[in-house]
């Protein structure tokens, strides 16, 4: 039996709060007690390179996949289970998405919210039914979980569009979410 595989999309920065570093290292090092396989964005830098040292810090496998134009960027974090170069972003995500049974969104940038958002319209347009996490620590997806209410409100998706992505507050509840999700 294949392992399962959390696809997680974050920063290529740490952030300014401390918390974000400690909950990707935290998560990093759940995803090997969990005997899951890390999909994540190859890099070594920020929170990506964070949940990646920790995952194999822990033993888990990590399966990488980086564009070749972010190899010097993000420093292609090369001693992974697997390495994959893209040619471009698009191919990137579909490799992440194809290789993954969840998606775990920790705090990113625009890039994180490009991913989410992606993953986010396949959901809603019925093209997968892949769990799909956003890890708020300290309320950081609060103002995105608001603006999707706002959306909503303004008769611009329905309100079960909120029924296709689940929050946690803590690496805890995202691992009980997923181990709940993954034996549906």
């Amino acid at each position: 039996m294949q392992l399962p595989s959390i696809c997680v999309f974050c920063g290529s920065r740490p952030g300014a709060n401390p918390a974000h570093v400690t909950a990707a290292q935290a998560f990093g090092r759940e995803i090997a007690a969990q005997k899951w396989r890390l999909v994540y964005g190859a890099g070594d830098v920020g929170l990506m390179g964070e949940v990646a040292r920790a995952a194999q810090g822990a033993g888990a496998n990590a399966l990488g996949v980086i564009p070749v134009h972010l190899l010097g960027l993000e420093k292609g974090k090369r001693d992974l289970t697997t390495f994959v170069i893209t040619e471009d972003m698009h191919e990137r995500k579909k490799v992440m998405f194809m290789n993954s049974d969840a998606i775990v969104v920790l705090p990113g940038g625009a890039g994180s919210l490009d991913e989410f958002f992606e993953v986010l319209t396949w959901a809603q347009i019925g093209l997968h039914k892949k769990p799909i996490f956003l890890l708020d620590i300290d309320g950081y997806w609060q103002p995105l979980i608001a603006l999707i209410d706002h959306i909503i409100r303004e008769g611009f998706a329905a309100p079960t569009l909120k029924d296709l992505f689940n929050t946690a507050p803590d690496v805890a509840s995202l691992t009980a979410g997923l181990q709940a999700r993954l034996a549906a």
